[in-house]
Formats: structure tokens, C-alpha cells, sequence
């Protein structure tokens, strides 16, 4: 096992090519050690280089409705006003830290998300 940091897009390539080949390591062995290894120079890597923005606080809530089947009826219950949810998704009104708090509840959208500014329309 020859393990060294990832410094180049060809190093990068690389350790994926071993990563598959070692897909199906047990743990607690030499080849399982090195997955684990390798997977977390890969993570360290893609965070420098692939980096994943925050996303937008209105389409994380859209985004697990889809994930959960909940409707815009069913959010307007959760925050116990559906014409709210018109406004917030029309971006017409900013959430609030009560709206926030019932979504990381009941959503389970990390609060930090939520919290993040965004243009609201006019």
C-alpha cells in the first residue's frame, strides 16, 4: 500500500481507479485500511476542488418536499398558514425564525440553511 496526498487531477484519477477496485474491502484488514484512507483524501480533494455551494434556502425546502411527498398544503399546515407558503415561495416574504424552526423540525433542513440570506422580490 503506497498511499500519498492527492496533489493533481491525475492523482485524483487514480485514487478513484483504486477506490473501485477496493469497493468491497473488509474493514479491519489492509485493503479496508486503505479504502478508508483513500476515501478520505478523495473527500479533502473534492472539498478543494469540487466545491458544493450552500443551496438556496427556498429550493432546499422545495427540494425535500419532493424527497418526503409533502405538498404545498402540507407545508401550509406545518406553518400553520398556507398563503405563507405562497409568499415564501413567490419570494415575497422572508422566512421567519418560527417558520425556521418548524422546518429543521419537521423537514429536517439544517437551520443553517435556512438562515442564509436571499433576494426577496419586490
Amino acid at each position: 500500500m503506497e498511499i500519498h496526498p492527492i496533489k493533481t487531477e491525475k492523482d485524483y484519477d487514480l485514487a478513484l481507479e483504486r477506490v473501485n477496485l477496493l469497493f468491497d474491502a473488509k474493514p479491519n484488514t489492509n485493503e479496508g485500511d486503505e479504502l478508508d484512507i483513500l476515501v478520505t483524501l478523495i473527500e479533502k480533494y473534492e472539498e478543494m476542488h469540487y466545491p458544493i455551494p450552500e443551496p438556496d434556502p427556498i429550493e432546499a425546502i422545495k427540494f425535500m418536499m419532493e424527497q418526503k411527498g409533502i405538498t404545498d398544503a402540507d407545508l401550509g399546515v406545518i406553518l400553520n398558514s398556507r398563503s405563507r407558503v405562497t409568499e415564501i415561495f413567490k419570494r415575497k416574504r422572508a422566512l421567519t425564525i418560527k417558520q425556521i424552526r418548524l422546518l429543521t423540525e419537521n423537514l429536517h433542513i439544517p437551520a443553517s440553511t435556512l438562515i442564509k440570506e436571499y433576494a426577496l422580490k419586490q
